[in-house]
């Protein structure tokens, strides 16, 4: 059984079942035809959704969570926008929503902002692909602060 970590009120994914995974068509040497580029990168390479909602159901259970999934994100720990692996399982998670949120409202994801912000830096060479990939898989909250980077 996996199990939800908080920080700061906003949760984390349990290490030993959500470690992060990375895709493998990403590396330093290929972010400007991949993750920097311009036009839809990521849209490109999403899994469709007749694919990870048995996936989403099969991850709620596994950690435990039994609360409506439509309040709840299924998310990569390491986004598609920072060359997180699309598809495997070491890097999805039900990402639980996070503090103040209204029940029925649907995801309130927080950690989107930072993924976006972590991905202007590294295609502006402020941080590297691996720094940031490593920074948000330990702890999307501190990520920034952990980088250097401030918004």
């Amino acid at each position: 059984m996996c199990h939800y970590r908080h920080t700061g009120g906003q949760p984390l994914p349990d290490p030993a079942c959500t470690p992060g995974a990375l895709n493998p068509d990403v590396t330093p040497a290929t972010i400007n035809t991949t993750i920097c580029r311009k036009g839809g990168y990521t849209s490109g390479i999403r899994p469709p959704a007749n694919i990870t909602d048995k996936e989403k159901h099969l991850n709620a259970a596994s950690y435990g969570y039994a609360d409506s999934l439509h309040d709840a994100e299924y998310d990569h720990l390491i986004s598609l926008q920072l060359g997180g692996d699309p598809n495997d399982p070491r890097n999805l998670w039900v990402e639980l929503p996070s503090p103040g949120h209204k029940p029925g409202a649907g995801p309130n994801n927080p950690k989107d902002a930072i993924e976006t912000h972590l991905h202007t830096a590294i295609c502006k060479g402020t941080i590297t692909l691996t720094a940031a990939q490593h920074a948000i898989a330990t702890n999307w909250t501190t990520a920034e602060s952990a980088l250097g980077i401030a918004r």
